[in-house]
C-alpha cells in the first residue's frame, strides 16, 4: 500500500464513524505489511547479511561483487517505503479505535439517558394523584466541598431513588456502595423528599480530599 493509498483510506474513515470491519481490515493490512518488510529485511540478510546502512563499494569505490547491489537497493528502498506505510496505516488504527470507542460512549449515554427519561416519566405518571413515594434512606451527614454537597445533597434530604437503586429494589447501604464504586467519575440521579418535595439531582462519586467518594453519611430507614 502507497502512502496515496493510506492518505485515501485516511479521509475516507473520517467521513464516517469507524466500524469494528474497517479495524479489521486495517490490521489485516497492517499484518500484510509487517509480512513484507521481513521478506525484505530477508533478502537482506541472503546477501551478506548486509543490514540498511553497509557500504555498497569496496575500498577503491566500485560496486562490492561479493553483493548483489541492485538487489540490496532495491530491498531497503522497499523497506523504507513499506515503513512509512506502516506508520500510515497504525494511526488509522488509532483513529479508527477513538472513533468506534467515542460512538459507543455517544450510543451507551444516549440509551441511558432515554432509558431513564421512559423509568421517570412511567414513575410521575404512576405517582400522580399519589402521595410521594416512600423513601428507603436519609442523609445523614454531608463533609464540606465534598461530592455530595456540590451536587446539592442536604442533611434530612430522603432518598427515593440512587443510580439504579430504588424503593422496590433497595435491600442493604452496600446497594448503593456497589453503585458508588462502579460509577467513580460518572453522573448519578439522585432523588430526594426534601420537606415534602421531590428534588432530583446529579451526583458523581469523586476522589476528593476526604473519605470515600462522596463525602457523606447515608443511613437506612425503617420500611
Amino acid at each position: 500500500m502507497s502512502d496515496r493509498d493510506a492518505g485515501q483510506s485516511g479521509s475516507s474513515s473520517g467521513a464516517r464513524a469507524a466500524t469494528v470491519s474497517d479495524i479489521h481490515e486495517l490490521m489485516r493490512r497492517k499484518e500484510e505489511i509487517e509480512a513484507q518488510i521481513k521478506a525484505n529485511y530477508e533478502v537482506l540478510e541472503g546477501q551478506k547479511g548486509v543490514g540498511m546502512n553497509e557500504p555498497l563499494v569496496d575500498f577503491e569505490g566500485y560496486p562490492r561483487a561479493d553483493v548483489d547491489v541492485y538487489q540490496v537497493r532495491t530491498a531497503r528502498h522497499n523497506i523504507i517505503c513499506l515503513q512509512n506505510d506502516h506508520k500510515a496505516v497504525m494511526k488509522q488504527v488509532e483513529e479508527a479505535l477513538h472513533q468506534l470507542h467515542a460512538h459507543d460512549k455517544e450510543k451507551q449515554a444516549r440509551d441511558l439517558a432515554e432509558a431513564h427519561e421512559e423509568a421517570m416519566s412511567h414513575r410521575m405518571s404512576h405517582n400522580e394523584g399519589h402521595d410521594l413515594p416512600q423513601a428507603f434512606a436519609k442523609v445523614n451527614s454531608i463533609s464540606s466541598g465534598s461530592p455530595a454537597s456540590i451536587a446539592g445533597l442536604q442533611v434530612d434530604d430522603e432518598i427515593v431513588e440512587f443510580g439504579s437503586v430504588n424503593t422496590q429494589n433497595f435491600q442493604s447501604l452496600h446497594n448503593i456502595g456497589s453503585v458508588v464504586q462502579h460509577s467513580e467519575g460518572k453522573p448519578l440521579n439522585v432523588t430526594v423528599i426534601r420537606r415534602g418535595e421531590r428534588h432530583q439531582l446529579r451526583l458523581v462519586p469523586t476522589r476528593w480530599a476526604g473519605k470515600g467518594l462522596l463525602g457523606c453519611n447515608i443511613i437506612p430507614l425503617q420500611r
